[in-house]
C-alpha cells in the first residue's frame, strides 16, 4: 500500500443526500417566516408619527424640539410640535429674538448660583451661548423654525396658552398653525409612533 493515500476517517464522509435537501427545506421555510414577520411589522400604513410637546421657553430649551423635529422630517416622517406655555414663545417672532439661557440652577454654568444670580448673568451666559453657536455654524432659531415649517413640520400653538399670556395670532412666524386646542393635541399623540415631553 502506498503511503500517499490518505486514510479515510469517519469524519470525511459526505452527509446524506436526504440531511442536505432535509436542512435546505427547513432553511428555506425560516427565511420564509422570518420575511413574514417583517411584512407584517411593516404595516404599510404610511410614513411615522411623532409628537413633541414643547413646554419650556428658555434659549437652551428651544433647540431640542426643533432639532429633533427637523431630522424627523427629513427622514419623511410626519412631525407634530405642540407648543404650550413657555414653550409658545419659541413660535412668538418677538420673544423668540430674546430667549435667555438661565444661569441659575444650570449645572454645566461654570459659576456658582450665588454669582449666577446676580443681575445680567443670564444675558452673558445667553451671549456666551450664541458666539458658540456662531463659531460653530449652528443654525438659529429662527433658521430652524424656518427649516422645519419647510419640511412639512407642524409647528402648532395651543390656543389655551395663546388667549393665557394675551398673545395675537399675528405675533406668530408664517406657517405656525395657531388654535389648536388640546383634544388635537392628545389625537395625534395617540396616533403618533413616538411621544416627547421636551
Amino acid at each position: 500500500m502506498s503511503a500517499d493515500t490518505p486514510a479515510t476517517s469517519a469524519d470525511d464522509s459526505e452527509v446524506e443526500p436526504e440531511t442536505d435537501a432535509a436542512e435546505l427545506q427547513a432553511l428555506r421555510k425560516r427565511v420564509d417566516e422570518l420575511e413574514q414577520s417583517l411584512a407584517d411589522l411593516d404595516d404599510g400604513d404610511g410614513p411615522k408619527k411623532m409628537t413633541i410637546v414643547a413646554t419650556q421657553g428658555s434659549f437652551d430649551m428651544a433647540y431640542p424640539p426643533l432639532i429633533l423635529a427637523s431630522t424627523a422630517a427629513a427622514f419623511g416622517w410626519d412631525v407634530v410640535v405642540f407648543h404650550t406655555f413657555w414653550g409658545l414663545d419659541i413660535l412668538h417672532e418677538e420673544k423668540s429674538e430674546n430667549l435667555k439661557l438661565s444661569a441659575v440652577g444650570n449645572p454645566n454654568m461654570p459659576v456658582p448660583n450665588a454669582l449666577a444670580a446676580f443681575p445680567g448673568m443670564d444675558r452673558m451666559a445667553t451671549r456666551m451661548m450664541e458666539k458658540k453657536i456662531d463659531e460653530n455654524g449652528t443654525a438659529t432659531i429662527e433658521e430652524l423654525i424656518d427649516l422645519s415649517l419647510e419640511q412639512g413640520v407642524d409647528l402648532q400653538a395651543c390656543q389655551m396658552t395663546v388667549e393665557l399670556m394675551d398673545y395675537d395670532e399675528d405675533d406668530f412666524y408664517d406657517g405656525v398653525t395657531t388654535g389648536v386646542g388640546a383634544a388635537t393635541a392628545l389625537q395625534h399623540m395617540a396616533e403618533s409612533d413616538i411621544q416627547l415631553l421636551v
